[in-house]
């Protein structure tokens, strides 16, 4: 073997630190391994379509949707420790712009979705105002009451809204190719949820995204360090109503009809359920609560459809335990796992790291 040649195996174990450029400690996927990991799990989401059944794709989509909007939520509750209970408001805030712009003003969809994501941000900007003054519990109550009054709008403000009746949308197109099938929305929401995703994980290496994490540890200190406390904060709710609005659109035009029963204050629950369960301060766990609380229900009905033969009515009772199915599992996650999935899924990562040799 020539001097100086060193062959490495890409499967070999890590078993010390060897970076030594900026880069390299920065790298998203540092090892081979990491990488022919992040490489098949691409694969299996590209051909997942191809082989599963049109009602599992469109569970995926679902899942996709719900993951954008989890991801906006975490970078503002659990990136920058601001309390929003007005999520689900946001969402509907990007739904009705997008709605509206299509709609009424025969705007493209690939126009109106930046622009109802901005539309989203500057409204959560607005609310988010008062987060100088608050915290906590009394944050909590200010965007309870964001989505009080958003939700009040969407009924009355009947010439944009429609009211109580929503509004009709149109799947979206690129040129002649028009997304109207299950697979087809498939790989448009891959693509943007992929974005998201990408955007959000370097957002949090940024400065922006450690001052939002020195202001979530703790704000009086991070202000001494010269952290502005205002300009910061309100950015957190732009970036989070932004990707709120983006879901709300994708929302919108994948269902093709919008009401504001959709977006309700059992919405912004369920989203911070998400990403609870998923991990608090974690962008993959975004994903995974999203998956979660999405396959819930799911996976409720089915097994009610299959306990129907022995037991008539157990489909009533599985419903009404949907509610205390969410409760509960939030509940079990903050006692035996408070930072949710995403830990989970690193305590195996890291077992099998190291396997054999677990000591």
């Amino acid at each position: 073997m020539p001097a100086g040649l060193k062959l490495r195996n890409p499967f070999a174990m890590e078993c010390g630190v060897y970076k030594t450029t900026y880069e390299q400690d920065m790298a998203l996927h540092p090892t081979p391994l990491s990488r022919l990991r992040l490489a098949a799990m691409l694969a299996v989401f590209v051909l997942f379509p191809l082989m599963a059944d049109p009602y599992y794709v469109s569970v995926a989509n679902l899942i996709a949707i719900a993951a954008i909007g989890a991801i906006g939520l975490n970078l503002l509750t659990g990136f920058t420790g601001q309390i929003s209970i007005g999520h689900g408001a946001f969402i509907g805030v990007g739904a009705y712009t997008s709605g509206y712009l299509t709609s009424q003003l025969g705007v493209p969809f690939w126009v109106a979705l930046p622009l109802a994501g901005i539309a989203a941000a500057v409204v959560g900007a607005l609310f988010g105002l008062p987060s100088l003054r608050l915290k906590g519990l009394y944050l909590a109550m200010a965007t309870l009451a964001a989505q009080v009054i958003i939700e009040f709008t969407m009924y009355h403000w009947t010439a944009v809204t429609g009211g109580s009746r929503g509004l009709l949308l149109t799947s979206p197109s690129l040129g002649g190719f028009v997304f109207n099938s299950e697979i087809r929305y498939y790989y448009l929401f891959l693509a943007l949820t992929a974005a998201a995703f990408i955007f959000a994980q370097n957002l949090t290496r940024t400065r922006v995204g450690r001052a939002f994490m020195a202001i979530r540890d703790r704000d009086l200190a991070a202000e001494v360090t010269g952290i502005e406390l205002f300009h910061y904060k309100i950015m957190a709710f732009a970036v989070s109503s932004f990707y709120a609005g983006v879901a709300g659109t994708l929302w919108g035009h994948y269902l093709t009809v919008i009401s504001p029963e959709h977006f309700t204050i059992s919405t912004s629950v369920e989203y911070l359920a998400m990403i609870i369960i998923g991990g608090l301060g974690n962008v993959t766990g975004s994903i995974f609560g999203a998956a979660f609380m999405t396959l819930i229900p799911i996976l409720l009905r089915g097994l009610s459809k299959a306990m129907t033969g022995v037991f008539p009515n157990i489909e009533t009772v599985i419903n009404a335990l949907r509610e205390f199915t969410f409760g509960a599992t939030i509940i079990i996650f903050l006692i035996f796992e408070p930072e949710g999935l995403a830990k989970m899924w690193k305590n195996i990562k890291d077992y099998f790291r190291l396997w054999p040799f677990s000591y």
